[in-house]
């Protein structure tokens, strides 16, 4: 107490300042966020402060944040149960974050790893080095870890790149024997494969660290199990399997050997239930009923794991755009206690053809440089599987000293640059209104599920179940406790549009599971929702029924006696709703179907070119089209190519291999010598009267340029198509057999060429030029059309799908009205020529309504000239371009041919 101050001076101009207080808001501050740490690709790792109540959302987008991502969607965060330690043998304790829900429900010792989630099937898909560069890091973590296996050769291939970038080219002052030894680079590393690794990175001088990192996707994308997410299941004979989910579809091995190949365009359906997984494929049309394939999943949460998978690998990969889940009462919860029919789960991200599609639109963005960090060093000990282990035991080890400690580094501390300063079958729920069985299949390599004696039945789920029905809007409202009258007509096929599921055999009430869209159950007043109990049939009570006669007596509603109207008496569901919570475990229960939409549309049709584009998109998916060009002859079997291998004609061959069918091939009439390396080759178009001429042939050896020139004026061609550069890596692919610009060149005696134009399409990717040639015999001239398409590299193929499109677009365009063939070079005459012919032929026979066969058109142009479309990669490429063509609408029947 201060003497001498009156209490009222102490009131005017008092003031408190409450410390225990203040320490405890700041305290309850504190506690109301959450510490997540993320394991970043290169090993370091960074803490994310983020509220207690945020979403995976939330973290995702600090991560990308963080990293300066652009192309994001194809990662994403995984986490462990329990916050075990992940390793190849136990990949089911893995799970990726979901976006939608609470970060804190999903943490399990608050460790996140950084991944890639959808391996790309083209790198060079992605716009960003920076995307690429991390990929490069998740394909070098599989291989080291054994996730992705390599042969001893192509894995000193890889490692060979990855020198290249970190260290630069090959000096012999600088890289001395042993140069390479310390560095972590593949599984089981020895000195001789270290020396194998050297002497290839040799043969990379010049590569800048983003081409032996793109080289290194190139290659490394054609490996049998990139980006192959596997699952451990069994058969029905107990024999473990490898389930792997694709962006092609899934694939099935046993005993590390691929049995089965099962594309997304040949599923109808996935689903799941406890332990078991299904797969029902489309049924052939040579076939009346659906084939189902049964998986036994290890655990419930694995076989929920694969399911989840397919869903967003089928999602980002095939659809335009992420489809929405319906808010209906299927999800919701249908009887008390802790049992839930139905998860909201679905893919909540932006799909491939949207990542794409915003990153070729968007605003062109500066080259961003980055820093790459050199690959982990040790002492001279190879490389095991158990290497993740102990690199993630040693990461868990280090932080838990604490977040701040200076051991745990963080992406933005600058490392080292590693270039220079900027270097049963369906389930019981399945109701009765749909007439055709489904049976197991009996010819699916073994893994199918065994059959449990239930009659099951197919909601086949083709385009007609989406007609709309004729309905009754007659109906009954009212009575106590939601129950109400239902009246609907069956469709033209018996459908009404719904499933039931339960019964008294079942120990559960009979309850509606799923109500099609558009159809009379969906289209009914009031309208049937999913998890309405079914209390009545057409007035007779069902309660005390097995699950077998409320499907007859459903199916019974059909008949003539009913005139196919079926009443429904059922107690409506409440509005309660919960969410789907992970601790539910064995008894959550998924939707049992996630349909697969179809595509193209009229994916029933039975016309002709329409089924044989769909088989063409299978084989594509599948890769049976690749297994099936393989085993194509390559030559013609019993066909001499005689001429060509006579002395004086074998030295003008570019190639000693590649020779032309005697048979076919061009011969020279007004010379000393009647060879050339080219052959005729006659591409009919049935229904249309078009035949397509072409001379393929070699591109011109400096001896044979006048040759070439004599065919071209013999054969009365007015167009030739080149289809390479002069010089490509430093080796001469063609002679240039042209003048420059106003120019004239003598090719003989009778022969002289002048060039009048040189130009470049809008695209900058076609060059035309014009061509004078006169026949000094006649003192005839006439014009000749060059198309030169310079950007395709030998053995390989174009950028993408539309180049190549336009470049066959603008052949076509200049050969209207042209009954004389096309004069068509690449460097040998059958790789890159073989694409084009194949290419125009198909979308002539698209044109004409014609089904288009790739593998028989290749068939009928080696029969005329060997090798054509040289490499499968070739083949593979030009098969997506026709379906790419089809599917987009760029070619479609021309109104002649689509009317007969």
């Amino acid at each position: 107490m201060i003497e001498g101050v009156s209490r009222r001076t102490l009131a005017g101009s008092s003031g408190t300042y409450n410390v225990r207080a203040t320490e405890l808001a700041v305290d309850r501050g504190r506690l109301k966020s959450i510490n997540a740490t993320v394991v970043f690709l290169d090993d370091t790792q960074h803490c994310f402060k983020l509220d207690k109540r945020a979403k995976g959302e939330a973290l995702l987008e600090a991560v990308f944040q963080h990293l300066e991502l652009i192309e994001k969607d194809y990662f994403g965060l995984q986490f462990t149960e329990n916050g075990v330690i992940p390793s190849v043998s136990n990949t089911d304790i893995l799970r990726w974050l979901n976006p939608k829900k609470s970060i804190k429900k999903q943490m399990r010792g608050g460790f996140f790893y950084f991944c890639v989630k959808f391996y790309v099937s083209d790198p060079s898909k992605l716009q960003e080095e920076y995307t690429r560069y991390h990929l490069y890091l998740q394909l070098r973590k599989d291989i080291l870890h054994g996730k992705l296996f390599v042969s001893p050769s192509t894995a000193c291939l890889l490692a060979s790149y990855t020198v290249q970038s970190e260290l630069g080219d090959y000096h012999p002052e600088e890289h001395k024997p042993g140069y390479i030894s310390g560095m972590v680079l593949i599984p089981g590393q020895t000195e001789q494969l270290e020396n194998q690794i050297s002497e290839l990175h040799k043969l990379h001088k010049g590569q800048s660290p983003a081409d032996a990192e793109f080289n290194f996707l190139d290659h490394g994308k054609r490996l049998d199990m990139y980006g192959v997410d596997l699952h451990k299941a069994k058969d029905s004979a107990d024999k473990e399997l490898d389930i792997g989910v694709t962006c092609n579809g899934l694939v099935v091995f046993q005993n590390n050997i691929r049995i089965n190949t099962l594309s997304w365009a040949k599923i109808v359906k996935i689903s799941f239930k406890r332990r078991h997984f299904f797969v029902q494929l489309r049924r052939e049309m040579s076939e009346n009923y659906d084939t189902v394939l049964g998986f036994n999943m290890m655990t419930y949460r694995s076989s929920k794991n694969l399911w989840k998978s397919c869903v967003e690998h089928h999602s980002f990969f095939r659809l335009n755009q992420p489809i929405c889940p319906s808010n209906n009462r299927g999800f919701r919860r249908l009887l008390p206690g802790p049992f839930l029919l139905g998860s909201r789960f679905s893919y909540s991200g932006r799909t491939e053809i949207q990542t794409i599609e915003e990153s070729r639109t968007s605003q062109s963005r500066p080259h961003r440089t980055f820093l790459r960090f050199k690959s982990k060093y040790c002492s001279k000990q190879p490389v095991n599987n158990n290497t993740e282990s102990k690199s993630l035991k040693s990461i868990l080890k280090s932080s838990a000293k604490g977040s701040h400690d200076n051991k745990v580094k963080s992406v933005d501390k600058e490392p080292r640059p590693a270039w220079g300063p900027t270097s049963s079958l369906v389930s019981d729920d399945e109701g009765g209104f749909i007439s055709s069985a489904v049976r197991p299949s009996s010819s699916s390599s073994g893994t199918g599920l065994a059959a449990t004696g239930r009659n099951y039945v197919d909601d086949d789920m083709s385009s007609s179940i989406y007609d709309i029905p004729a309905y009754d809007t007659e109906s009954s409202l009212g009575c106590e406790n939601n129950v109400v009258c239902i009246h609907m007509n069956a469709d033209e096929e018996g459908r009404f549009g719904f499933n039931v599921r339960g019964g008294s055999d079942l120990g559960l009430p009979i309850v509606v599971s799923r109500v099609v869209p558009n159809t009379a159950a969906f289209r009914s007043q009031p309208k049937l929702c999913e998890g309405d109990q079914v209390l009545m049939i057409n007035g007779q009570e069902v309660s005390e029924m097995v699950h077998d006669d409320v499907v007859n007596l459903i199916r019974a509603a059909r008949d003539v006696e009913h005139d196919g109207k079926l009443v429904l008496t059922v107690q409506q569901k409440g509005d309660d709703d919960d969410d789907d919570d992970d601790c539910l475990k064995e008894k959550e229960e998924e939707p049992l179907f996630q349909y697969i939409p179809e595509s193209p549309p009229s994916v029933m049709s039975s016309d002709p070119l329409v089924q044989s584009i769909l088989l063409l998109g299978d084989g594509l998916a599948s890769g049976s089209l690749l297994t099936q060009f393989e085993q194509l002859y390559r030559h013609k079997p019993e066909t001499s190519m005689d001429n060509a291998r006579t002395p004086q004609n074998i030295h003008k061959n570019r190639y000693r291999d590649i020779a032309p069918y005697d048979i076919t091939r061009y011969i020279i009439k007004n010379q000393d010598h009647d060879y050339i390396n080219a052959n005729y080759i006659n591409m009919e178009i049935p229904g249309s009267g078009i035949i397509n001429r072409y001379i393929a042939t070699q591109g011109p050896l400096q001896t044979t340029i006048s040759d070439f020139w004599c065919m071209v004026l013999e054969s009365r061609s007015t167009l030739i198509v080149m289809v390479t550069a002069l010089v490509e890596k430093g080796r001469q692919k063609c002679a240039k057999y042209w003048p420059p610009i106003n120019e004239t060149l003598e090719v003989n005696s009778n022969i002289t060429l002048k060039l009048v134009s040189e130009e470049t399409d809008t695209s900058n990717i076609i060059v035309y030029r014009q061509i004078e040639l006169t026949e000094m015999s006649t003192n005839e001239t006439r014009s000749v059309t060059q198309l030169q398409y310079s950007l395709w590299p030998d053995h390989g193929v174009p950028d993408d799908s539309d180049r190549l499109l336009n470049l066959v677009g603008a052949v076509r365009k200049e050969r209207v009205g042209v009954v004389e063939p096309v004069v068509i070079h690449c460097s040998a005459g059958i790789g890159r020529t073989g694409v084009i012919i194949l290419l125009e032929t198909a979308l002539c026979l698209i044109e004409a309504g014609q089904p288009v066969y790739p593998l028989e058109i290749v068939r009928q142009m080696r029969d005329q000239r060997a090798m054509m479309v040289q490499t499968s990669n070739q083949y593979k490429f030009v098969c997506s371009c026709i379906h790419y063509a089809f599917t987009q609408g760029i070619v479609k029947p021309l109104p002649e041919y689509s009317q007969q």
